[in-house]
């Protein structure tokens, strides 16, 4: 009994030791090193294998090596653009993008976020419409189709869009895709068997050695993008799979929000695509052509810049354009997420808004994907309900939809969630779009979503029963390793 002792304290001691020591090495954040430290601390030897599995995070600059960035980036027009933003040379065409001049500033000199005002965006909420959309533009497509999914399910939809992707390689078109090892561990190579022998490309972010378990948890391709013949883009929340067009009894009806772009901005997206597609692929790099960046299709007059963030830089950079926008609002700020874990910086700006009066509207799922995430998300909630923001609970199916607006002028769409993952973790890309119809409309569909949401009130959420904040409080100390 006395060796079995001795021997458990010393697995504790080595366990704890190891633990501190690679987590101080890597230079992560204090929250994120003292969370951890509490997992071994109290689960001295689970925690650790959680660690292996959730925390360990290899060397980035080895891992991810941009080395076509500069290439692919126009610089020139980068330094243009800042040049004239300065001297207010830069001519803005509305009040939206008059008003917003710091943060297209910003998003610029952080990100090489190119501004443009030659777009036109189409909001799709509904599965069904977005998907009979891509269809549509895939089976118009006369030179190449570049599609990436952080999720790509072998299913009825799955199935569907590789027929079509066939299809098309057989007629002759350039097609690629990219998908997430891990969020798309149920597949392999195999399913594209058919694309790959009519001359497609099939390309895996991350991959894992297994073809079931992945162990590199982190550093994920969360982007959902789609380009088609370098003239219309796609961005959002949207995967492929039967459960995005609310076939999943489980989740019920699914609310998203993804655009369909035509414009300079789509340059912006196929640029992103190139990176991420050499980054994973070692043998078919794509090159500079000019059809890939074809003239733009578009007579339409919406502003907007394209941001991409993930751990191959050191700036949050979706984040920073979160806090500024909120930052700079006089009026009102909504938000529909499917988690919400901010950091300390996100906090206290959605905080100040609250406290300065504006009108903060928070809209979340009734139900969870992902158990401790959605705890950790009611814990922060309390926080807001408490500074005077209103919550709704999203009651007509699952809401997955990644939106800021900001005074019916601004917003942000794409596939960036309100929690530390997204901002640090995953490679992300939201859309920052200055135009008050679209915002307008973004403000419309969170009030149609309010009328089948209920609002949580700080009485009922004080009410909670113990065991819950319990749970809630325990998630809330692991909320920077969720």
């Amino acid at each position: 009994m006395q060796i079995i002792f001795i021997f458990l304290a010393l697995i504790l001691v080595v366990n704890i030791f190891l633990a501190i020591i690679v987590i101080f090495q890597e230079g992560r954040e204090a929250s994120s090193s003292w969370a951890w430290i509490l997992a071994v601390l109290f689960l001295p030897i689970i925690g650790t294998v959680l660690y292996f599995f959730f925390g360990l995070n290899p060397c980035r600059s080895r891992l991810f090596q941009w080395k076509d960035r500069k290439k692919i980036i126009n610089q020139k027009k980068v330094r243009t653009q800042l040049a004239k933003l300065r001297s207010g040379q830069f001519h803005l065409r509305n009040q939206a993008t008059r008003n917003s001049r710091d943060l297209i500033y910003m998003n610029l000199i952080n990100n090489h976020a190119i501004f443009s005002e030659d777009n036109t965006v189409e909001l799709l909420m509904d599965g069904r419409e977005k998907f009979n959309k891509l269809f549509k533009d895939i089976e118009e497509s006369t030179d190449h189709i570049h599609l990436q999914y952080y999720i790509i399910k072998k299913d009825q939809l799955g199935k569907k869009i590789t027929d079509v992707l066939i299809k098309k390689a057989k007629e002759g078109v350039t097609i690629r895709v990219l998908y997430d090892g891990f969020g798309s561990r149920g597949l392999n190579k195999h399913f594209f068997k058919e694309l790959l022998n009519a001359g497609g490309e099939v390309e895996v972010f991350f991959p894992s050695i297994f073809q079931f378990i992945n162990l590199r948890l982190n550093y994920r391709n969360h982007r959902k993008l789609v380009i088609v013949d370098g003239k219309t883009g796609y961005l959002g929340g949207f995967n492929i799979g039967n459960e995005y067009l609310g076939l999943d009894p489980k989740f019920g009806y699914w609310r998203d929000t993804h655009i369909r772009i035509q414009g300079t901005s789509v340059h912006d997206i196929q640029s992103r695509f190139i990176l991420d597609w050499n980054q994973a692929s070692h043998s078919s790099k794509i090159s500079y052509k000019p059809n890939y960046f074809s003239v733009p299709i578009s007579n339409g007059d919406v502003g907007m810049q394209i941001v991409t963030s993930g751990p191959d830089s050191n700036c949050e950079h979706i984040k920073n354009g979160y806090i500024k926008m909120i930052s700079i609002a006089k009026k009102s700020v909504l938000i529909q997420t499917p988690y919400l874990i901010p950091d300390k910086s996100l906090l206290d700006a959605l905080l100040i808004a609250c406290f300065s009066g504006l009108e903060v509207k928070i809209m979340i799922p009734n139900k969870p994907d992902h158990m401790g995430i959605y705890w950790a998300t009611f814990c922060f909630i309390g926080q807001l309900l408490k500074a005077g923001a209103k919550v709704f609970i999203y009651e007509n199916g699952f809401i997955h939809a990644k939106t800021l607006v900001v005074d019916k002028e601004i917003s942000s769409i794409g596939s960036a969630n309100f929690d530390v993952r997204s901002f640090k973790l995953n490679f992300e890309v939201n859309a920052f779009l200055y135009d008050e119809e679209i915002a307008q409309s973004l403000t419309k569909a969170f009030m149609e979503d309010v009328k089948v949401s209920r609002e949580l009130t700080l009485n009922q959420y004080q009410k909670r029963p113990r065991l819950v904040r319990f749970k809630e409080s325990i998630f809330r100390l692991l909320s920077p390793i969720l």
